[in-house]
């Protein structure tokens, strides 16, 4: 049998798995590397294929899926090539926090595993339906043809949230009007209508949207110049204020953990600033998405935050009511799958992207992988 390594790496941890090949790939194996921020991708490949071969129930993978944060105009999961790793080359300097790290990884894995065939999952193909008025930014045209233009991510983690809705036979999956909130530490929201994304929080970058645990979300594109006049600060140092500097830990200025934030609320402040911003910010792009959607139907928590930390759904919720969200505390606190007793369905779903890269490189490679 057939067996897929998934890869998903993030700026300090790498989850993996592995899985049976078919239709619907079963889970086998599932572990995380931690602390990888600031070592090697060639370090943290050796870390991993040691892992792997300490593993001796389990055969060499048979291909290997890597989520890769950013894909440009790729629709598809892609059969990793020269060709294709040196167009990531190109175009990372518009994800440099992922992309390097991500290229870097690709190439490490072929090192340890040179006749196994890899496979890029891309985070932003499920928004790649958007329309014009999601998509083009307001500065001068001439900039979108050279890709400048808002993307979206957490793709890989929306597809499968709607793949839940439809496998639970809920017809506004397909024939309704549906919000995704993937909140962790890095959070994004999604709205997605009759099927199909038509907006989503994050832009041409992940930094942009919903505060978030490190990242800023979005800011007055003036602070930039402001903090370039008052604190010389040059471009790679305000790279590393929004995306490492900034968020929960900026505001809190203790923590980016969400759980550390609800403890400390009762007696710092700074804490229940950050915890009262990421709420209210989380509610207005709700209220925005329903607008656009033309009202709501269901509304979808995930992400380390939606899945786990009730107080922050309850606040999210809390005003919703107009739009007939209405949360039964008591299942809200229990995390039930359905927590909701209005009209709008709200759901608390575990994502699983590890699922969906291994089915999309299934898909990808052909018949061979799907025996």
């Amino acid at each position: 049998m057939s067996h897929i390594l998934t890869i998903n790496a993030g700026s300090s941890s790498l989850r993996f798995a592995i899985f049976s090949s078919g239709a619907r790939p079963a889970r086998l194996l599932d572990g995380k590397l931690e602390r990888i921020g600031n070592e090697a991708a060639a370090v943290t490949a050796d870390r991993l294929a040691e892992r792997l071969k300490a593993q001796t129930s389990m055969p060499p993978p048979s291909a290997i899926g890597h989520r890769v944060v950013h894909g440009m105009l790729h629709t598809q999961p892609e059969r990793v090539s020269a060709a294709l790793l040196e167009e990531l080359r190109r175009i990372a300097s518009f994800d440099p926090e992922h992309l390097p790290r991500e290229i870097e990884l690709i190439e490490a894995m072929g090192r340890h595993y040179p006749d196994v065939p890899q496979v890029a999952c891309f985070d932003t193909a499920f928004h790649r339906g958007m329309p014009a008025v999601a998509t083009l930014l307001p500065i001068p045209r001439r900039y979108a043809a050279k890709g400048v233009q808002r993307y979206g991510f957490h793709g890989l983690s929306y597809t499968y949230l709607m793949g839940e809705l439809a496998r639970a036979g809920d017809r506004a999956a397909s024939h309704g009007r549906v919000i995704l909130a993937h909140l962790g530490s890095g959070a994004s929201l999604a709205a997605v209508l009759d099927g199909r994304c038509i907006d989503t929080s994050m832009g041409f970058t992940p930094a942009a949207g919903l505060v978030m645990g490190t990242r800023s979300g979005d800011l007055d594109p003036g602070l930039m110049s402001y903090l370039m006049l008052t604190e010389s600060m040059d471009a790679a140092q305000f790279q590393i204020m929004v995306n490492e500097e900034s968020g929960l830990i900026g505001i809190s200025e203790t923590s980016a953990d969400v759980r550390d934030l609800l403890e400390r609320e009762a007696v710092d402040g700074r804490a229940r600033d950050a915890i009262a911003i990421f709420c209210y910010q989380a509610r207005k792009w709700i209220g925005a998405f329903t607008a656009a959607l033309g009202g709501v139907d269901i509304l979808v928590f995930s992400g380390g935050i939606g899945e786990n930390a009730a107080p922050v759904r309850r606040r999210i919720c809390d005003g919703l009511q107009c739009f007939g969200i209405e949360l039964d505390h008591s299942l809200n606190d229990r995390h039930a799958a359905r927590i909701s007793t209005g009209r709008v369905a709200v759901h608390v779903i575990r994502t699983d992207e590890e699922s969906v890269i291994a089915s999309l490189t299934a898909q990808c490679l052909g018949p061979s992988m799907e025996d």
